[in-house]
């Protein structure tokens, strides 16, 4: 029992496995699997894109705030105010430095977007390659277990037992044929041929007389001079005396 049961849980994980190392199953697995990253590639472009476009716009902001410090400090010199020209000008100072940081994390934000965007294009181009690669192995495979069905096929085609059958069917044909043939002869055997070949002619030969009629009729032929007329007597025919 122990036994039995062990060779039944082989089969089944065999069976399993076999499953498993499809490999029409894995191909097609892989594509989905291919086109699941590329929504996860894509949010992954877009938060560094996102990036991108927050440090552009504090860029835009710095820029202005410079813009209008610039124009507070020399408006304040002008006025012959250097105390606030020169708090002015240490706010500028300042905002210069977050400028120039912001201007270095851009570049290298922008840097970063080219090469995940790169590397989208790259994937998507493999992907690609290796979508029609896995498609065009997998019509393989299906041909491939097409022509493994159409052998083992081929391989069950029992020649010999169905001569037989087919010997033996025209055997037997060619025996009814035989009796029927027999059976016909034997008939007609039993036909008055003679009768019938009498019959036969005796319908030609009348035939042949109502055509004449039709020609007569139709003054196509001279009617033929009819038989002088014979008497009777006591129910027996006479020929005239001349």
């Amino acid at each position: 029992m122990f036994n039995r049961l062990s060779r039944m849980f082989r089969s089944f994980v065999g069976f399993f496995i076999s499953v498993a190392e499809n490999p029409e199953l894995i191909l097609e697995q892989n594509i989905r699997d291919m086109n699941d990253q590329v929504p996860r590639m894509n949010d992954s472009i877009a938060m560094v894109k996102a990036n991108v476009t927050l440090l552009e716009k504090e860029e835009a902001r710095y820029k202005g705030d410079l813009d209008v410090l610039t124009s507070k400090v020399k408006a304040a010199i002008q006025a012959g105010r250097d105390d606030l020209a020169g708090s002015f000008a240490v706010q500028l100072e300042q905002l210069r430095g977050s400028l120039a940081r912001n201007q270095g994390q851009l570049a290298n934000a922008r840097s970063a977007y080219e090469k995940a965007d790169a590397v989208k294009r790259a994937f998507l181009r493999e992907k690609e390659r290796k979508t029609q690669e896995a498609l065009g192995a997998i019509r393989d495979y299906r041909r491939a277990q097409w022509q493994k069905k159409v052998a083992d096929s081929m391989e069950q085609f029992e020649v010999a037992g169905i001569s037989q059958t087919h010997d033996e069917m025209v055997r037997k044909i060619e025996e009814q044929t035989a009796v029927n043939e027999a059976r016909m002869d034997m008939a007609l055997g039993n036909v008055d041929q003679q009768g019938l070949k009498i019959e036969e002619e005796a319908e030609k030969l009348r035939s042949a007389e109502l055509v004449k009629q039709f020609k007569a009729e139709m003054g196509l032929i001279s009617p033929e001079p009819s038989a002088p007329a014979a008497k009777t007597i006591g129910g027996k025919e006479t020929e005239r005396t001349n």
